[in-house]
């Protein structure tokens, strides 16, 4: 009996059937299957918040970048060398090796459409890079400027145009490298210390334009018309840009990003993009100021 008992435990205990198997298999696969869903919603979430962060980014990046040169736009009283008072301003454009005339310290273009969307561009002119320093005190009255170096960095085409301490810009007539001499058609008009910081004056240029290796990219790039090294990225995804000039020393700036992947369960905006618009007004300092 105690053998019979023994034999029949043991039967028991041998395995599971073959339907208690499908059972747990089947709770197995619904469980993994809930699993991978909510891993895959969780990762869409970060992915998507992801590309959010970089939009935002990157319309902050745009707007901050553009600010501060707007708003130091005519820096140096460059207006002085523009109508009426002078003449114009002239860049090179490196891409279609042709002069362009500004006659404004601020030049926005309404519509130019770069990239399908309405979008402006905007050219400032101003002192915005420093060069040299004045290698003795220079006099009022004077027409003939000393550097302690790079006077070459300046010609008489594109790059002929100087400004001392950023107070007055002048207009060059000749250069001696070998001297670093440079010979101004008009009378300085304010006395300079020895050391007084000199600058090159510049036409840069903001517009957008489709990514080189991307074509379906905009981006927002700078272009340093005056040196001719063509026209560099700010930021990516950069969908539209907007000016409004009143004409006198506000310039209104409007920046939409989009994000960099479009999302087909996204009907909140054109195409499954995500977008940020941000909008600032910019005073610009420099307008109507003199030496």
């Amino acid at each position: 009996m105690r053998i019979n008992l023994k034999m029949h435990k043991l039967k028991k205990d041998e395995g599971l059937t073959l339907i208690e198997l499908m059972v747990a298999m089947a709770i197995s696969a619904i469980l993994i299957a809930a699993i991978y869903r909510t891993f895959i919603g969780q990762q869409k979430t970060y992915t998507v918040q992801e590309q959010v962060v970089d939009m935002q980014q990157n319309v902050r990046v745009a707007i901050n970048k553009m600010m501060r040169e707007i708003r130091m736009a005519g820096f140096g009283n460059v207006s002085n060398i523009l109508p009426p008072q002078g003449q114009p301003f002239e860049a090179l454009v490196w891409l279609g090796k042709k002069t362009i005339t500004f006659n404004s310290i601020i030049n926005p273009s309404d519509n130019k459409d770069n990239v399908n969307q309405n979008d402006d561009q905007i050219t400032i002119i101003g002192a915005f890079e420093q060069v040299s320093t004045l290698a003795v005190e220079q006099s009022g009255g004077k027409v003939t400027i000393q550097l302690d170096e790079k006077a070459s960095d300046f010609d008489l085409k594109y790059r002929k145009y100087i400004c001392v301490g950023g107070l007055e810009t002048h207009i060059i007539k000749e250069i001696d490298p070998a001297t670093n001499t440079i010979t101004i058609k008009d009378n300085l008009v304010n006395k300079y210390a020895g050391g007084t910081p000199v600058y090159k004056v510049k036409a840069i240029t903001y517009q957008l334009r489709w990514d080189n290796k991307n074509p379906n990219m905009p981006v927002l790039t700078r272009e340093d018309n005056t040196e001719g090294g063509g026209s560099q990225v700010v930021a990516e995804n950069i969908e539209n840009l907007q000016f409004e000039f009143d004409g006198v020393r506000m310039v209104k700036v409007t920046v939409t990003a989009r994000t960099s992947m479009s999302d087909p369960e996204f009907k909140g905006g054109v195409g499954g993009f995500r977008r940020r618009t941000i909008a600032s007004n910019i005073l610009v300092r420099n307008m109507g100021l003199k030496p």
